[in-house]
């Protein structure tokens, strides 16, 4: 299966890194002239028409959610100036979409595979899209990579099959997916329906407060209902009755007045880049520790009402990582920043430029948005606002128009200086150990299911590669790699004998960065 062709754009440019974005230094930010994950991100969100590239099989609801003014013991406007977080006594509507991620629009809800979790709050300043899975990591952490992921988790495009050997190949290359394969192939890659299942943001985002102080955060939804997840063989005998299980659960409930409920949290770390810890907190392979930074209560959510009209209201459905209100904003996140263009980019072409304008995606009755934006394929939008209707500019001499807002707040600046440039991370010496302690502390079953999944898939790929699958388990935990290798008959001192992957550390290290002196690459000022 060799091919010796050199990578290259579309344009017919060699690719010398498909691994990293452009950015401002290691942590980012990244810039809009990325022309190389630009053409490639965008040719991705067009593959498919109409269905989703990802995430096409899905259930979605309304309900409500109530803040309640405090982030676990403090004022929450000590952290934020977001009113959906801080006020109380105020039920801002929403309307959530659960869905699996690689299976096509008509595929079983019992897959194996992270459920996405979307969650967009009305609010009266706005839209604010929440958009993450039931897990609280991701495969990847730079954005370039998603579409070579998705590619190797999709069918083949020769066989129209999804092969196992695709997607270990994938997944071997990238040691910082260990952590989220031994999630996603334990029980916890099939919960047992939507109601019982975890959401996270999962990328890194900030709060920001009155003052214009931030501080990094993450996101998360623990169910009221508690947790469930599916063993392989229980997920087996429910699809052989009912495909679309987790669908008929939620809305079978919501009609039976059973609402299901979730308590929103976060978790919050100082601004910066917070050296002290062993991993990136923008990384998001990786976990932030509950015990250091535990999950503060903020509000709760209820669903209480099934769509009227799953077309209209559950497909039409659109969200995007970049639909912020004031009070939260990005981080330098590489995943979140290449998602912020990815999503709303794929929402204007499979549903169209205007998708706003649907009453799904539209902001409340009472939030005073307005726009200049106009025309584009299947507007229907009419603006009556008098004379100033022929003012779609700003500013006016005139004083016609749209004007802009008044600031309420310190505006929150960040002081960004670096080299510009691809980067691989630094810090990665976490990519097998956050791997490891979750094999450590799942229950003897989750580890039982765990390895015969594993073992069921690397039967079916090459040697080679059930090799190097081995080797990396194997430095995550000693026990999780040893039972893999007796299971699928590899011996397990050939495994540990393979050396590390070519521009990768060996396990437990961090990789060593680039030097400057006076500016300059070390090895360029070395060379004049």
């Amino acid at each position: 299966m060799s091919d010796n062709r050199t990578l290259t754009t579309r344009q017919g440019h060699p690719v010398r890194d498909n691994q990293s974005m452009r950015t401002v230094g290691e942590r980012g930010p990244a810039t809009l002239e990325n022309y190389q994950f630009l053409e490639k991100i965008t040719h991705f969100d067009r593959e498919r028409i109409p269905e989703r590239v990802v995430h096409a099989r899905g259930a979605g609801a309304h309900g409500w959610f109530e803040a309640y003014g405090k982030i676990g013991d403090e004022p929450a406007s000590k952290y934020t100036r977001a009113r959906v977080l801080t006020e109380t006594g105020v039920k801002t509507p929403m309307f959530v979409r659960f869905s699996t991620v690689a299976g096509a629009k008509e595929s079983p809800e019992t897959e194996r595979d992270p459920r996405g979790f979307a969650v967009k709050f009305k609010t009266l300043e706005g839209n604010w899209d929440l958009v993450g899975n039931n897990l609280k990591i991701f495969f990847i952490r730079d954005a370039i990579k998603f579409p070579d992921m998705i590619h190797a988790f999709k069918p083949d495009p020769v066989t129209n099959r999804q092969e196992p050997w695709r997607f270990y190949d994938f997944i071997a290359a990238h040691p910082e997916s260990i952590h989220m394969v031994t999630w996603l192939k334990s029980p916890w890659g099939i919960p047992a329906n939507y109601r019982e299942m975890e959401g996270s943001g999962v990328n890194t985002y900030k709060l920001v407060n009155a003052q214009g102080e931030a501080v990094l955060c993450k996101f998360h939804w623990q169910p009221k209902q508690g947790v469930r997840n599916l063993t392989s063989q229980q997920a087996s005998e429910i699809q052989g009755k009912d495909v679309g299980h987790a669908t008929r659960d939620l809305y079978d409930n919501i009609t039976a007045g059973n609402f299901p409920e979730w308590e929103f949290c976060v978790q919050i770390m100082p601004d910066g880049p917070n050296d002290d810890l062993s991993f990136d907190p923008l990384d998001d392979t990786k976990r932030w520790p509950e015990d250091q930074y535990p999950l503060l209560p903020v509000g709760r959510m209820v669903l209480d009402r099934v769509p009227d009209n799953f077309f209209a209201e559950v497909e039409q459905s659109a969200f995007g990582t970049g639909v912020l209100v004031d009070g939260i904003d990005f981080s330098d996140d590489k995943m979140l920043q290449g998602r912020t263009l990815s999503y709303s980019d794929t929402q204007r072409y499979r549903v169209g430029p205007n998708y706003l304008q649907l009453p799904i995606n539209a902001p409340q009755v009472g939030c005073p948005f307005a726009t200049n934006q106009r025309d584009g394929q299947m507007a229907y939008y009419v603006d009556r606002g008098g004379e100033s209707k022929h003012v779609n500019y700003e500013p006016s001499y005139l004083g016609q128009g749209l004007k802009e807002a008044e600031h309420r707040a310190q505006e929150y600046r960040q002081f960004i200086e670096g080299h510009l440039g691809r980067y691989k991370p630094t810090r990665v010496s976490d990519d097998y150990a956050q791997a490891g302690e979750r094999y450590r502390t799942f229950q003897d079953w989750e580890r039982d299911d765990l390895v015969n999944n594993l073992i069921g898939d690397l039967k079916q790929c090459p040697e080679a590669l059930a090799l190097r699958m081995v080797w990396h388990f194997w430095n995550a935990d000693e026990d999780y790699g040893r039972r893999v290798a007796e299971g699928v008959g590899i011996d397990l001192e050939k495994a540990k004998a393979l050396a590390p992957l070519p521009g990768q550390p060996a396990p437990g290290e961090n990789r060593a960065g680039p030097t400057y002196t006076d500016g300059k690459l070390e090895a360029q000022a070395a060379a004049e």
